[in-house]
């Protein structure tokens, strides 16, 4: 079973989510947080694997709650953020923050029920289209003078990979441009997360952008 921790300041919305969730096959609500005070406090207790987290909310906001539950939580679980709005800011930040994905709450409902369970399994959720028009919306723009001391761990393998990555490349489209397998790419793209300390696959997409490996507005995409 897969443990689901729903996170909404609405309670119809968090009940409805919940009861959803709970009438899916393989899926489990362990835990409903009515704000991120409290998703951070039952993320550490009951330590789910997916934390269907709502953005905005009073008091401690759904970017915040993110980054405290990735950073405290261990095992860390996989964060999916539901938005009103796909270009939101706060969206952004939770990517940035290490979320691993974002639907809209108008997403039919077996859509959202994939979505958890793909992101349980250890991919990121991400329509390439959308989350580069919301990087490139809000990403600082990169100063090609100044210097990218973050990337300084990386191999220039590692590095070129980052880049793939940035212009929404999945393993296997990488591996058939750097003409080496799939699970080389896999390896490549695990070390450098590990450098870095970014937990996900959007979080390195972020990266890519604010280090100027991708350039907003000429990403090289596939």
């Amino acid at each position: 079973m897969i443990r689901v921790l729903v996170v909404d300041d609405q309670v119809l919305i968090r009940a409805g989510l919940a009861a959803l969730i709970r009438a899916a096959p393989g899926l489990d609500v362990i835990g409903e947080a009515a704000d991120g005070a409290e998703a951070i406090e039952l993320a550490a207790r009951l330590t789910p694997e997916v934390v269907l987290m709502d953005i905005r909310m009073p008091g401690i906001n759904g970017v915040d709650a993110t980054a405290r539950i990735l950073a405290e939580t261990k095992p860390p679980p996989r964060v999916l953020v539901l938005t009103t709005f796909d270009l939101d800011e706060y969206i952004y930040a939770a990517l940035r923050a290490g979320a691993s994905g974002f639907l809209l709450k108008e997403t039919p409902p077996d859509r959202l029920l994939a979505a958890i369970r793909t992101v349980a399994g250890g991919d990121t959720l991400l329509g390439p289209s959308v989350t580069r028009r919301l990087i490139e919306a809000y990403v600082p723009t990169p100063h090609p003078e100044q210097p990218t001391p973050d990337l300084a761990p990386l191999t220039a393998r590692e590095t070129e990979i980052l880049r793939l990555v940035g212009t929404g490349r999945s393993n296997a489209a990488i591996a058939e441009t750097l003409v080496v397998s799939e699970a080389t790419v896999k390896t490549h793209l695990v070390r450098l997360m590990s450098k870095l300390h970014l937990s996900s696959r959007a979080q390195a997409v972020v990266t890519a952008y604010e280090t100027g490996l991708v350039i907003p507005g000429r990403a090289d995409a596939p």
